[in-house]
């Protein structure tokens, strides 16, 4: 994923909360628009890292998609793959 960025990404990510934020709410859409990108990103990176904490702690895919309110085959679906590459080539088929 950092391969394919350039530098205005690069700049983007190290960016505050508040820097975005404000950022997000410019009248330039230019600005905002990439505050926007960089926003979905980080919420995207969170979740991973979130939704990786819950089942280390024993957390089922239903409980996490109740928490995220999305189905549990959304939340197994967009993140099950970790687990898989982390248990061999089956996966966690067994717990959706």
């Amino acid at each position: 994923m950092h391969d394919e960025q350039n530098p205005t990404d690069t700049a983007q990510d190290d960016a505050t909360g508040a820097d975005l934020a404000g950022d997000a709410a410019s009248s330039d859409p230019a600005r905002g628009l990439a505050a926007v990108r960089a926003l979905r990103t980080l919420a995207d990176r969170l979740e991973d890292v979130q939704v990786a904490n819950a089942r280390a702690n024993g957390w089922s895919w239903q409980s996490i998609a109740e928490v995220l309110q999305i189905s549990r085959q959304a939340v197994h679906q967009k993140h099950s793959h970790r687990e898989a590459r982390a248990s061999g080539s089956e996966g966690d088929m067994n717990n959706v």
